[in-house]
């Protein structure tokens, strides 16, 4: 890979978009046409903090499977149900700097990377080496020292496809469901998205299972409280009430119970601090 295509940056499931852009720097880059039909996009984050400057940053999860490059830590991560926190700190000696290359996979793609239901890895982070053709420290280490973003990316790009599998038609199946469930805000229960999508219930939460590794429930509700936490961030000034029965929550409590869970703040406090 001799050049990057860059995507828009994103603010879509990052907590207070506004304030991590003041601290690191956040690229998206697209893959090769080999590596297309698996990974969405390869994404890096950058930053140089002053000693003693700490900065917690909380991401939003997705029904997507990661590889993560990062000094130590290097892992694939199955879906995570829960909010992702990652410390950014300045060190002792003045400065504290870093990088971290992750690879976002198409939902559904890894399937024929694992071999198995997706679910198995569902909250579970795996070794490089037990999906790829790679020993781990040494993967990381050529990711890590790479000279620039370029070189960073064709070096996971390398260790990729050491283990691609055939291309699967499923894919484009689930990216239609999980495109009708972000595009239709009035999608708020499984039984919507299974008449929507035309297929039973059953066969929705056993294709979920296999290739998502997440339930359908819980992408509908994660999409709905994207959906809340985009408007708010943005100083939407929407009652919160009709904002929760806009979203399919019986009640207010309900909403700020789950929209807390994920954020880290109950909406309101959210949306203030999304002002400062």
């Amino acid at each position: 890979m001799t050049s990057l295509q860059s995507v828009p940056r994103p603010t879509r499931g990052v907590v207070n978009p506004a304030a991590g852009e003041k601290i690191f720097r956040l690229e998206r880059y697209l893959p090769e046409a080999d590596l297309a039909p698996f990974i969405e996009h390869f994404w890096l984050v950058a930053w140089t903090l002053p000693d003693g400057v700490v900065h917690v940053q909380r991401t939003l999860p997705s029904p997507c499977i990661h590889v993560v490059f990062d000094a130590g830590r290097t892992a694939v991560f199955g879906v995570m149900t829960g909010t992702f926190e990652y410390t950014l700190r300045g060190s002792g000696s003045g400065s504290g700097s870093g990088r971290v290359l992750g690879l976002r996979f198409r939902p559904g793609a890894f399937r024929g990377f694992l071999r198995q239901p997706v679910q198995t890895a569902t909250n579970r982070e795996l070794p490089l080496s037990a999906v790829f053709d790679c020993e781990d420290a040494g993967a990381e280490q050529r990711v890590l020292s790479a000279a620039d973003d370029a070189g960073m990316v064709a070096a996971a790009s390398a260790i990729i496809r050491t283990a691609l599998p055939p291309v699967d038609p499923m894919t484009e199946r689930i990216a239609a469901i999980l495109q009708a469930i972000e595009h239709n805000a009035d999608i708020t229960q499984v039984q919507q998205l299974a008449d929507h999508v035309g297929i039973s219930v059953r066969k929705l939460q056993l294709l979920f299972k296999d290739y998502v590794g997440a339930t359908p429930k819980w992408v509908i509700r994660r999409n709905r409280l994207l959906d809340a936490s985009d408007l708010l961030a943005k100083g939407s000034d929407i009652d919160l009430s009709a904002l929760a029965q806009q979203l399919g929550y019986y009640d207010q409590s309900h909403f700020t119970t789950d929209f807390e869970k994920l954020v880290g703040k109950p909406p309101a406090d959210y949306r203030r601090s999304c002002k400062d």
